[in-house]
């Protein structure tokens, strides 16, 4: 990889059962982090540069496409921000600080590495309906697929990886 590239690292799909015996659904799970350019510059004078540029957030659109024998079964959309705002919080050395923003929840970083771990470190619990899938040995992956538009401190762009394939039985 370049200096300034960024990418999908340690991409890993797992299952949690070898076996489905009439189950409505597969339950799964990714984890991927997002590493190179854009969370090496994901520092607070960055943050606190934008803020007073009026660039309030930075959003990750997160797109994941499952697929059985390289066929998409399932889509999945999530997003994921880090809002900057004014703070007077004592516990922070900042005029500027983030707030966090994933599924839907958001979390309050007392340090710039715990806001780039909840920022670009996913973990998704996946449930797959058995519909999806025919009888035999079904190879499933997932296409993870990252972008984010122009900041004050990052250009445009989109990252993708491909997961493992793992072998469910029916």
């Amino acid at each position: 990889m370049t200096e300034n590239a960024n990418y999908i690292s340690d991409i890993s799909l797992s299952k949690s059962n070898e076996k489905v015996f009439g189950a409505n659904s597969i339950s799964m799970s990714l984890d991927f982090s997002i590493k190179g350019l854009i969370r090496d510059v994901f520092v607070q004078k960055n943050w606190e540069r934008a803020y007073n540029k009026h660039d309030n957030y930075l959003r990750l659109s997160i797109n994941l496409d499952v697929k059985n024998n390289g066929k998409v079964v399932d889509k999945i959309k999530l997003i994921r921000k880090g809002i900057f705002f004014w703070t007077r919080n004592p516990k922070i050395n900042h005029r500027i600080w983030i707030m966090i923003v994933k599924d839907e929840e958001p979390f309050y970083p007392l340090e710039e590495e715990e806001a780039r771990r909840q920022l670009f470190d996913f973990h998704k619990d996946l449930e797959i309906t058995v519909e999806s899938f025919g009888k035999g040995k079904n190879s499933i992956s997932v296409m993870a697929r990252v972008s984010w538009g122009k900041h004050d401190f990052i250009e445009k762009s989109q990252i993708s990886k491909e997961s493992n394939s793992i072998v469910i039985d029916f």
